[in-house]
């Protein structure tokens, strides 16, 4: 098995697309949690579900706990597949790493089609959070608050154990990360936020437009930090228009 195997889920491959769409997760996330992103997209966008180590069909590997050891690793997977435009997506967590993977790219020679970052403060206005230093129990709790999670499975204590570390390991990564400061991305910037997220205000949301040269939009949505749950429709109608206008300038 490749690192590109390891990384990416191609749920509905969709070798005739002309766009790609690269998808990361929150903190505790997986690659499955846009199985319908990939469904509803396909066979129009190809859906890149990216799969973090210490999960899943990964379980029995080493997780990852910084930012930047993620970003390495997924880009060094993405080598084979950068063929074709490619936007991504992120959330929570995803959209920091988002970021780093595109500021990667862009040192490689090659610029995404646009960054889609949700729930997240820009990189240079992250905060200093603490839910990493709970305990177990802490932690769930933390987790709880935030929605987004079946609440049933994190009271089953055979699936706490199972997901913990990897929990655990994503919340260091998020919560210990540190923006360096790069020149602006030159893909633009779409930042999306939930309008009561009590993990990113609008104006840290707004504050994503300082990290590109080519263009910002944001789209503030009813809803707390899993507002993403409820706004799915209209999040891929943006994500279409982004990829038809690529798919319009290409041609």
């Amino acid at each position: 098995m490749t690192d590109t195997d390891l990384w990416i889920r191609r749920f509905h491959p969709a070798d005739g697309a002309m766009t790609q769409l690269l998808c990361l997760s929150h903190a505790g996330g997986s690659a499955s949690y846009f199985f319908g992103v990939s469904k509803a997209l396909s066979p129009d966008i190809d859906v890149l579900a990216v799969q973090y180590p210490g999960r899943q069909d990964r379980l029995r590997e080493q997780c990852l706990t910084s930012v930047q050891e993620l970003a390495d690793g997924l880009v060094a997977a993405l080598a084979p597949l950068t063929g074709r435009p490619i936007t991504i997506f992120g959330h929570s967590l995803g959209a920091t790493l988002g970021f780093e993977v595109a500021v990667r790219l862009e040192r490689a020679g090659i610029t995404p089609t646009g960054l889609f970052a949700s729930g997240r403060p820009a990189p240079s206005r992250s905060r200093h959070e603490r839910t990493h230093l709970r305990d177990d129990a802490g932690l769930i709790a933390g987790m709880k608050e935030l929605g987004g999670t079946d609440t049933a499975l994190l009271a089953d204590p055979d699936v706490v154990s199972m997901v913990l570390p990897a929990i655990r390991a994503d919340y260091i990564a998020a919560e210990t990360y540190t923006y360096h400061e790069s020149p602006p991305l030159s893909c633009p910037i779409i930042a999306l936020t939930g309008d009561r997220d009590p993990k990113v205000t609008v104006d840290e949301a707004d504050a994503w437009r300082d990290h590109t040269s080519a263009g910002f939009e944001l789209a503030v949505y009813p809803g707390a930090h899993f507002y993403l749950n409820d706004q799915v429709p209209d999040v891929l109608r943006r994500i279409k228009e982004h990829t038809r206008s690529i798919t319009a300038r290409t041609a």
